[in-house]
């Protein structure tokens, strides 16, 4: 079972290549094939004026904010935000944990909403439609990555994630997040969200959804393998319920006593309280895969212990620094394959948003107003969060 076979899922990974490449190809034609940010012409119409919670500093508070997003250029949509959920992603950046930031900046990349308005070029959406944002909002569009869906490695470096990050187009100079009421996005960065899955429940995905969904759809277990997720959050509870939902019998490694009984309730074979890591000796080489959404340093030669020689392990939590310390000599003695994964394309996020639709896979979620942003990145830092943090967008 390796994660890059692709036999078991050649049909799935030739409907998303054939997806990127119908939108990069019409992206191309309508941009004249340059770089993001480089092709719009300035509009005549006015800034459109935005409102949420931003971070001013590293402190890891956040306060309201006025601020304005860029016109409606004619690949744009604009999205009236009803839902924006918290990742800890968001608390690492404003931080600085990832490196020094450019302040004020708006965090949030789970978002969901309403189109309000579209360019002239578009043609995905209509206004009224129900959208999502993830993780990224723009990139070259001409790059062989980006053609063939995987806007997120683009080999032009012209990935744009959803907030931080230098953009020319904006008005404060920097891409600003979703902890807002209203957000401008190049339409092929936006993904359909349908009926029968609720805004509030579809945020989530949009991050811990597809960063969970890619490497286990690319690990092509079968139905009984033995899965081990480690870290049961955000990431990790939706990690578990997608990987019941494909046929696994999921072994959750967690630190915490207090969330066995949901486990259990996702779907999970077995719930284990890693107090010790000599609660990991009794699984030593017994699963045939593990995730792990650890955001922080831990014992990855003792949790990759637990996985079948020659088995696969992937990490998708992100440690301040980006930085994980290994030891070398112990991951070699387990002689298993450590990888990690990054998010996934705007096709394969789209997959996963109709596939938790058509399966019920959705988030546990507890609603807040903004006024409670900063308790909720305070409850998520200290392991309290249960699941995800939504934000109710009417309260910014």
């Amino acid at each position: 079972m390796k994660p890059n076979d692709k036999t078991p899922n050649n049909g799935r990974r030739e409907f998303i290549q054939k997806s990127a490449l119908a939108g990069a190809g019409l992206a191309f034609l309508s941009t004249g094939g340059v770089l993001a940010g480089q092709n719009r012409e300035k509009p005549a119409a006015p800034n459109i004026k935005s409102k949420g919670y931003a971070a001013k500093d590293a402190s890891g508070k956040l306060s309201p904010w006025q601020f304005e997003r860029r016109p409606l250029g004619d690949n744009d949509i604009l999205i009236d935000i009803k839902y924006a959920s918290i990742c800890h992603s968001d608390i690492h950046q404003m931080k600085g944990d990832w490196g020094q930031q450019k302040y004020p900046q708006v965090p949030g990349h789970e978002i969901a909403g309403i189109v309000a308005a579209v360019g002239k070029n578009v043609t995905r959406f209509n206004v009224g439609d129900r959208a999502g944002v993830g993780c990224m909002v723009d990139s070259c569009m001409t790059c062989e990555s980006c053609k063939h869906g995987e806007e997120q490695f683009c080999d032009n470096g012209a990935t744009l994630f959803t907030y931080g990050y230098p953009d020319k187009t904006s008005p404060s100079g920097i891409t600003q997040g979703g902890y807002s009421n209203n957000i401008v996005v190049r339409d092929h960065f936006a993904v359909h969200i349908p009926d029968h899955l609720s805004l509030q429940e579809a945020a989530p995905l949009l991050c811990a959804g597809i960063t969970t969904y890619s490497p286990l759809m690319n690990a092509n277990f079968r139905r009984g393998d033995k899965v081990g997720v480690a870290g049961i959050g955000g990431l990790g509870h939706l990690a578990i319920k997608l990987a019941v939902s494909k046929g696994a019998d999921v072994y959750a490694f967690t630190t915490s006593a207090d969330k066995v009984t949901d486990i259990l309730s996702f779907g999970a074979k077995e719930a284990i309280v890693v107090n010790d890591l000599s609660k990991l000796k009794p699984y030593k080489g017994k699963l045939d895969y593990l995730i792990s959404t650890i955001p922080a340093q831990f014992d990855v030669a003792a949790y990759a212990s637990v996985v079948k020689r020659n088995g696969f392990f992937t990490q998708v939590g992100m440690p301040a620094g980006f930085q994980l310390t290994v030891s070398n000599i112990a991951l070699a003695n387990t002689h298993v394959n450590f990888n990690a994964s990054l998010i996934g394309g705007i096709p394969e996020t789209q997959e996963v948003v109709y596939y938790c639709a058509d399966n019920k896979v959705t988030p546990k979620i507890e609603i807040i107003k903004a006024e409670e942003i900063n308790d909720a990145w305070t409850k998520v830092m200290n392991k309290q969060a249960r699941y995800r943090f939504v934000v109710d967008a009417a309260t910014f």
